[in-house]
């Protein structure tokens, strides 16, 4: 045999074997050792890599402790579990030496304050005020010499767009259009209609027309300031003095755009019956409000991560009144997990789910997880998840992992979860990763 043919047999030996390798579990293992790491302050953490190879862990002990030791440098089995126990935010840097000499590898360490929060699962009402004023459809106003159409449409108002200020007022209310929409008429001009469309602002003239049966004027729109409804709680933050519920943004029921808020409230809710949800076929939870004149909180923001605002106390009727840890979406694994959630009256009960899915979100994202019901007793009342379920917390080896957020339709078993660090952001009590850097070059 000559040259050229053993060389060919050892490059395609040497490729097998280096594919081998690169399957192999442990090396696979290996090459999953993390370039960064998030970690609560005081929240205990175990990594588990099973390479059967000595390394040495060198850390600043007065932030990040391996395995309990306060040494500065530390040999470590990597085939064992490696403990991290963090007790003071900021950020720092772990060096991995593998057999003490090689350098493997520098992992860069985010260390923020321990937040604990109260699980909700309380059916709450939701009464939302817009921004201004929603259009919500066009009609045909019919004028004296027999013609239709609608001013507004013919103005270039759209369905979706806020109405935001008319002849220069601020609006915010349906009653308060009429007496400037008959003015104008009667004097014979245009409304200066200045709208919001997709966070951009727009200016249109709008000419009402007097209708000829109703003998008033008329803009041709159907328009909405407010809209209500039930959801579920997912957290109370005492410490904060904030809440998040929901899971997922408030969008108005006819144009399915995101409600803007001018000002809303949460109230006590009761769950008076749940029709069943079918394949095809969502199901949801009948409720009446509690105690009208009890605020719960006030409403400050409608996100893709559901309602935020301030809330005085923990509404009565938790689970528990004790605070979890929440955890950061990387933290979140398939498997067993639990829902906090009310199917009759104002009881919160724990259910039992699996987290059959986690997909990966360095950033925030909607439909983090794929969830599944498994609890018989919450199946049999429900049929799986049913609308005013959405923001029920979802909870994983006692910590706060995400919210229920969306039903399948053709599934109701199963849905999609958020996490519950998007949500956190969205609260103002857990900072963006963006918002953390630039904090950490200011101090420098």
């Amino acid at each position: 045999m000559n040259s050229s043919p053993r060389k060919k047999w050892f490059g395609l030996v040497l490729v097998i074997c280096v594919c081998m390798i690169g399957l192999s579990a442990p090396f696979q293992h290996f090459a999953a050792f993390p370039n960064e790491l998030r970690l609560f302050s005081g929240q205990l953490k175990r990594l588990q890599y099973g390479v059967p190879v000595h390394a040495e862990v060198t850390v600043d002990p007065r932030m990040l402790q391996i395995n309990g030791s306060t040494r500065q440098s530390l040999s470590v089995n990597l085939n064992d579990p490696i403990s991290l126990q963090p007790h003071q935010s900021g950020q720092t840097s772990m060096k991995v030496k593998l057999f003490g000499k090689i350098p493997f590898k520098t992992v860069k360490v985010n260390v923020v304050p321990d937040l604990r929060v109260i699980p909700g699962g309380q059916t709450i009402g939701v009464k939302v005020k817009s921004a201004g004023i929603l259009v919500v459809g066009h009609h045909q106003v019919r004028a004296n010499n027999g013609t239709k159409e609608s001013p507004g449409e013919k103005a270039g108002l759209r369905l979706g767009d806020l109405i935001i200020r008319i002849d220069g007022h601020n609006i915010n209310e349906v009653r308060k259009v009429a007496d400037l929409v008959e003015q104008a008429g009667k004097e014979q001009r245009p409304l200066a209609i200045t709208y919001k469309r997709n966070g951009t602002i727009g200016e249109t003239k709008l000419y009402p027309i007097r209708d000829a049966e109703e003998r008033n004027w008329k803009l041709g729109l159907y328009i909405r300031d407010s809209a209500a409804g039930v959801g579920t709680l997912t957290f109370y933050a005492p410490e904060q003095g904030v809440y998040g519920a929901l899971g997922h943004v408030i969008t108005d029921m006819d144009t399915q755009t995101p409600i803007e808020v001018g000002e809303g409230q949460i109230l006590q809710s009761s769950v008076t019956s749940i029709n069943k949800s079918q394949t095809g076929e969502p199901g949801e939870k009948r409720a009446h409000f509690v105690k009208e004149g009890k605020i719960l909180g006030n409403i400050e923001r409608n996100t893709p991560f559901g309602i935020f605002g301030k809330m005085n106390e923990n509404p009565i009727h938790s689970y528990s009144d004790k605070t979890i840890p929440v955890t950061f979406a990387e933290e979140v694994k398939e498997g067993p997990a639990q829902i906090l959630t009310v199917v009759n009256g104002q009881k919160v009960e724990r259910f039992n789910i699996e987290i059959a899915h986690v997909t990966k979100q360095p950033a925030p994202a909607t439909k983090g997880m794929v969830i599944k019901i498994t609890d018989k007793r919450l199946l049999d009342k429900t049929g799986g998840i049913v609308q005013g379920m959405s923001g029920s917390p979802i909870i994983q080896n006692g910590k706060l992992v995400g919210a229920v957020t969306h039903v399948f339709v053709n599934d109701p078993s199963s849905g999609y979860g958020c996490f519950i660090e998007w949500m956190l952001q969205d609260a103002g009590i857990l900072m963006r990763e963006r918002e953390r850097s630039t904090t950490h070059r200011t101090a420098a």
